[in-house]
């Protein structure tokens, strides 16, 4: 007796077939990762589509009768690009751009019908092209002419002294890939303390020769940063272990999620607000505040500080990474050690 064999040919319906394609958990995801798109668009776009400086600390230096004068015109100047104040002398105003508390000022000649303007390129091509512009409108409304004066002048082979902006941002890429590949090898939270022991002793390895490494290529090799060799790297290792740490943390306490918290502090609000592309005064305020408590923006300055101004003005910064690293660290820990804590009353019951 012959059988014919019967073939099924039912088929799933089509909304179980998109149910087996993309899970609840992976339709979360991804509605995160277009939040995240979204985001990056408005805050990249948001911070740098308008550039306009606002405030910009500012110093003058003329005789008693005209420097009071001279501040009160700058300070009238529409949309307040600047924020002049009166400074002694021309060493002192020199002294000054260099130690950061400044970015530019304006030495009044009387006798002549030419000023000095001050400007520092290490701190931003940008900004110091705008300062001559704003400075070189005013006097020529009253007939004079502005002789511009680098004092911090960005190296010839750092184009609109963007690479320390672009050193950071490699370093701050390096810590959050490594840290996220460290923890979704095995599993997107750390399994115990000793494992996440681990995972922080290797951030801080991969940190020091991937600081190193950045120092070395941005200095010796490629001549783009002056300044300390030495100094680049420790601050390169600092970033790089912060924002590992940080993501470590995020990842220990929320899992997998961690990493697009990362991406959103570091990426999406860090970089527009670092002051890299356009330094920190001409970015709108919400970028402007949050710049330098984020490691992009506290890295630049750091970064530009050691290139270009003798290292001066980068305790604040250095302070920022180094909160950084060990509120990463110790959340790290402790959030394995707790979840360690929660599996240990399990184990009688599994073992059972």
């Amino acid at each position: 007796m012959s059988h014919t064999p019967v073939t099924s040919t039912r088929k799933g319906s089509f909304l179980g077939e998109v149910r087996d394609a993309v899970t609840p958990r992976a339709t979360l995801l991804v509605l995160g990762v277009l939040a995240l798109q979204l985001l990056f668009i408005a805050s990249y776009v948001g911070a740098l589509h308008d550039p306009k400086p606002k405030d910009v600390p500012f110093g003058v230096v003329a005789p008693e009768n005209a420097a009071g004068q001279t501040v009160a015109r700058l300070e009238r100047l529409p949309g307040s690009p600047l924020d002049p104040r009166a400074v002694a002398d021309a060493a002192s105003a020199r002294q000054q751009i260099m130690d950061r508390e400044i970015d530019g000022a304006l030495i009044v000649d009387p006798e002549s019908r030419t000023d000095t303007l001050l400007v520092a390129s290490g701190g931003g091509t940008v900004l110091a092209t705008t300062l001559d512009g704003i400075l070189g409108r005013v006097d020529k409304a009253e007939g004079r002419a502005v002789r511009v004066v680098d004092v911090a002048p960005a190296s010839r082979h750092d184009f609109d002294g963007l690479s320390s902006f672009y050193l950071v941002v490699g370093w701050c890429v390096g810590g959050y890939l490594c840290a996220s590949i460290l923890a979704i090898s095995t599993g997107a939270r750390p399994a115990n303390l000793r494992r996440a022991a681990i995972r922080l002793i290797v951030m801080a390895l991969v940190a020091i020769a991937g600081g190193l490494g950045g120092a070395v290529i941005v200095g010796p090799i490629l001549g783009a940063l002056p300044g300390s060799v030495v100094d680049l790297w420790g601050l390169g290792a600092l970033i790089t272990f912060a924002v590992g740490a940080a993501t470590l943390a995020l990842q220990g306490l929320f899992g997998i999620v961690g990493i697009g918290l990362a991406i959103l502090l570091v990426v999406i609000a860090g970089n527009p607000s670092a002051g890299g592309a356009f330094p920190l005064p001409m970015l709108p305020p919400f970028w402007r505040a949050i710049g330098p408590a984020l490691p992009p923006g506290a890295g630049t300055w750091a970064a530009r500080s050691v290139a270009y101004f003798k290292g001066n003005d980068q305790t604040l910064s250095l302070l920022v990474l180094w909160a950084w690293a060990v509120a990463g660290t110790v959340i790290t820990l402790v959030a394995a050690a707790l979840r360690r804590r929660r599996r240990e009353p399990e184990l009688p019951t599994q073992a059972g």
